[in-house]
C-alpha cells in the first residue's frame, strides 16, 4: 500500500512530539505538563491509524472486492484493524 504524504507528515509530527516528551523528561517537567503531551500523542496516533485503515479499506474496497462476502471480510478485517488499536 503506498502511504500519502499527509500520513507519512503526521507520523512525523508524532515523533517530533514524542521527541519533545523526552526532552521534558530529561528537563525534569511536572508530570502534568508531561501526561498532558502524552495524551496529545496518543489522540494523535488513533487518528492516524483511523486515517491509515479507513484509505486501506477504501483501496481493497475499490481494487480487490468483487462479492458481498468478500466486501463483508474487507470491512470486518477494517473494524478489527481499530478494535485492536484501542
Amino acid at each position: 500500500m503506498e502511504y500519502s504524504p499527509e500520513v507519512k507528515n503526521r507520523m512525523k509530527r508524532l515523533e517530533g512530539q514524542v521527541r519533545g516528551v523526552l526532552r521534558m523528561m530529561e528537563e525534569e517537567k511536572d508530570c502534568k505538563e508531561i501526561i498532558t503531551q502524552m495524551t496529545a500523542i496518543r489522540s494523535a496516533l488513533d487518528r492516524a491509524t483511523a486515517t491509515v485503515v479507513a484509505k486501506n479499506l477504501e483501496t481493497c474496497l475499490r481494487n480487490e472486492v468483487k462479492t458481498d462476502e468478500e466486501r463483508d471480510e474487507v470491512i470486518d478485517e477494517a473494524i478489527q484493524l481499530l478494535v485492536k488499536s484501542r
